[in-house]
């Protein structure tokens, strides 16, 4: 019996051994995951979530997922057909102790009534949902006696720096270096006056496709110019309760981001991508009422991600990267990009997030918003605006 020829070089490769059982998938997870039988009972639990809860998996096996821990606000009244996602919601655990976790379960595939619960902790200093950032009053009051005490009096010293400007050959070098860098004072200054801006923004109803497409043409035109920004749109989004300019802002800010933080990478990767998340909520504060926020707005990039000591501080003000750490592009190291993305956000209801996710790990900056109330029809038209 002749022998089996070898593969070609390049041909794909022949598997060996049997696939890996789901159990020993799910227990190799870097995340707390619980099986749910049609009758709400815990049918397998990985060592993570063993952890997390302080309950073995064969003490939880068989008994109803509300006897192990509590459930969020809303996961009663869900519809069982959609699944259930709720970020950063407290939860009780019956062996003692609170936690503050993502909360999302999927159903299994064409096994009716099976559920996959993911439980993801949430680090005090990346919680969404909170009033307000760390330091953030204190920037706005800073930023509001800055712009006061500071810019009337620089355009007094650029004045007399131009009448000097030209007195006398010699100082004119001088002279046109102050001006330079008063005008880049200036230029600070008024974006510190954005978040000094006490002017509520008036959320209405729209169509998320042109203002995306519109911000897209405009970034492809400068800072992008040479970079392929993919689409990956869900094609049912409903209307979107937000204020255009304030959203073509945020989007222009994340892609400038994108853009510097692959601006060294032998191929950059940037994706503006939209998703309906049913079930999506969070809270404002503290035992406030959780508010849906289903529509997520992703700026996803394949840079190399935000330094480790200021992951957990990106959308506080003026914290920006050290040297090398170009990618956040934040107004040329200035620190405010990112903290004005997480204010106008803010003011429309909605939230901001950052994380690190995938294989190989890509940066994603998503934006969840309110949907429009009473609207149902998809509205997939890119249009023009």
């Amino acid at each position: 019996m002749a022998a089996a020829a070898p593969d070609a070089p390049g041909a794909p490769q022949r598997v060996t051994g049997a696939a890996p059982a789901f159990a020993d998938l799910f227990a190799a997870l870097p995340v707390a995951v619980l099986v749910i039988d049609p009758l709400a009972r815990i049918g397998f639990a990985n060592g993570i979530a063993e952890e997390l809860l302080n309950m073995s998996e064969r003490a939880m096996v068989g008994r109803a997922l509300e006897t192990v821990i509590s459930l969020p606000h809303g996961y009663a009244g869900r519809r069982e057909e959609l699944g259930f996602a709720a970020f950063d919601c407290g939860i009780a655990r019956k062996r003692g102790g609170r936690l503050r976790v993502d909360f999302i379960e999927a159903l299994v595939p064409d096994h009716p009534g099976w559920r996959v619960l993911t439980l993801h902790e949430v680090i005090a200093s990346r919680a969404i949902g909170q009033p307000d950032r760390g330091g953030g009053r204190a920037a706005v009051a800073a930023a509001a006696m800055l712009a006061h005490e500071i810019k009337n009096p620089l355009s007094g010293i650029r004045g007399a720096a131009q009448l000097i400007s030209g007195t006398d050959a010699s100082t004119t070098e001088l002279t046109q270096l102050i001006i330079a860098e008063v005008d880049r004072v200036a230029a600070l200054i008024d974006r510190m006056q954005d978040f000094t801006d006490g002017r509520p923004l008036t959320p209405s109803p729209h169509n998320i496709y042109p203002l995306l497409d519109h911000a897209r043409r405009v970034a492809e035109a400068g800072f992008a110019a040479n970079v392929t920004i993919e689409e990956r749109f869900d094609p049912s989004l409903p209307l979107v309760m937000l204020d255009r300019d304030a959203v073509l802002q945020v989007v222009l800010n994340l892609l400038k981001n994108a853009c510097e933080a692959t601006a060294g990478q032998a191929h950059a990767e940037i994706a503006l991508a939209t998703a309906y998340r049913h079930g999506m909520s969070v809270s404002v504060g503290p035992d406030r009422v959780r508010r849906p926020l289903p529509i997520e707005l992703s700026v996803i990039d394949n840079g190399p991600g935000a330094p480790a000591d200021i992951a957990d501080h990106l959308f506080e003000p003026f914290v920006t990267g050290k040297a090398g750490a170009r990618h956040l592009g934040q107004h040329q190291g200035q620190g405010l990009g990112l903290a004005l993305v997480d204010k106008l956000v803010r003011d429309m209801g909605g939230i901001v997030q950052y994380a690190r996710e995938g294989a190989p790990e890509r940066t994603i900056f998503r934006v969840f918003l309110p949907r429009a109330p009473d609207e149902r029809r998809p509205l997939m038209s890119a249009g023009r605006l």
